[in-house]
């Protein structure tokens, strides 16, 4: 008896699943991803954009010593990179700002800019090695698509750009230096790849 009431109950449950996994009925949660498509030779197919893959080759090395600079190199684009395009941002956030503006108004905003900058960013660019500083010079002009000397120059003006650069070569470093992705700069920008795909 206990079995034919199991069974009876079966069966009134099989049209409700029926119901349920029949695509068409509704009420049906539609399962999958909508795509667009294109009629091809009579058939319509999926159209699908799929995001470009890059694909490298296994960097060779003569000795330990390549290595650790290629390292070394990955690393600090890393770790100065997103400097760069904060740079940039705050740049071109500026550029807008101070072309609305007297000349008065520009140097005193100037003024202020500076400070804001100097409270937020001294602590964490004093410990930069100088490596990283240089990285970061070069950077800033592959963002900004202006070397770290014309920005001074035309926030603070030419003489303090002069002194900056100055202070600069004293510590190795050029605020006139260039991006040359495809000569100098070529291991900075394969590790700039690396970075943005996320692959380091």
């Amino acid at each position: 008896m206990a079995n034919k009431f199991l069974i009876f109950l079966l069966f009134l449950a099989l049209p409700s699943l029926a119901q349920t996994s029949d695509p068409k009925a509704p009420g049906t949660p539609v399962v999958g991803t909508a795509v667009r498509t294109v009629v091809y030779e009579g058939d319509t197919i999926p159209y699908v954009v799929l995001n470009p893959v890059k694909c490298y080759t296994e960097r060779t090395f003569k000795n330990r010593r390549q290595q650790a600079a290629w390292d070394r190199t990955k690393y600090n684009v890393k770790k100065v990179y997103p400097y760069a395009i904060l740079a940039a941002a705050k740049l071109k956030e500026y550029d807008r700002i101070l072309a609305q503006m007297s000349e008065s108004d520009r140097a005193k905003y100037t003024k202020l800019v500076e400070k804001q900058l100097k409270d937020e960013f001294t602590e964490q660019l004093k410990q930069l090695t100088e490596s990283q500083g240089r990285i970061l010079i070069k950077l800033i002009d592959r963002e900004t698509g202006k070397t770290t000397y014309t920005v001074v120059k035309e926030m603070r003006g030419s003489f303090s750009a002069f002194m900056y650069q100055g202070v600069a070569l004293m510590f190795g470093s050029n605020l006139k230096a260039e991006y040359d992705p495809q000569g100098n700069d070529k291991a900075i920008e394969e590790a700039i790849r690396l970075v943005e795909n996320g692959d380091f």
